[in-house]
């Protein structure tokens, strides 16, 4: 069978701002992530994609497709995959565990926005590190929003998983 995982961005709340006229259809603004310095690594340039952050994720198991999983997020998408595998594959929580499951976003520099779910001397043990924490109330989007099914090959079953956090769903058949 297939697989797919797939992010659907505009980039910004509106995109470019420019509908294709008759379509309905709002372009996104991923231009707006190139550098015009000439030696950046995200410099403009023929031929040449901006720097993004989608990550549709897609896990492979004895050759065949065995989780897909996507999150928005901006920089906080690749962040949220890799707790959300390290929830599943780590800790052995259940997909819709490992979604549900208080998560953190880090930012640059030494702050740390954290769900407030996590225990206390989490915070405690992140602020004698040097932390600046922005406690987070549960289940915040700004921690993402991920979706992920599970495809059990041997008995024939789709097990999904949907975020709290934000609106979105996993179909599968």
């Amino acid at each position: 069978g297939n697989a797919v995982s797939m992010i659907q961005s505009l980039y910004e709340a509106f995109g470019s701002g420019v509908v294709v006229k008759g379509t309905g259809i709002l372009l996104h603004n991923r231009g707006r992530g190139f550098n015009l310095e000439a030696n950046h690594p995200n410099c403009l340039q023929p031929h040449k994609r901006p720097y993004h952050t989608l990550s549709p994720c897609l896990v492979m198991k004895d050759d065949l497709p065995f989780m897909v999983l996507g999150t928005p997020g901006a920089d906080g998408q690749t962040q949220t995959i890799t707790q959300v595998l390290a929830n599943f594959i780590d800790f052995g929580a259940d997909i819709q565990e490992a979604i549900e499951a208080p998560r953190w976003r880090s930012f640059p520099g030494t702050r740390l926005a954290i769900e407030d779910r996590f225990p206390a001397e989490v915070f405690d043990k992140l602020k004698s590190k040097g932390h600046e924490l922005e406690i987070l109330p549960a289940y915040s989007a700004v921690c993402g929003g991920a979706q992920g099914i599970i495809l059990d090959h041997k008995n024939g079953v789709l097990m999904g998983g949907a975020d709290p956090r934000r609106h979105g769903y996993v179909i599968g058949s």
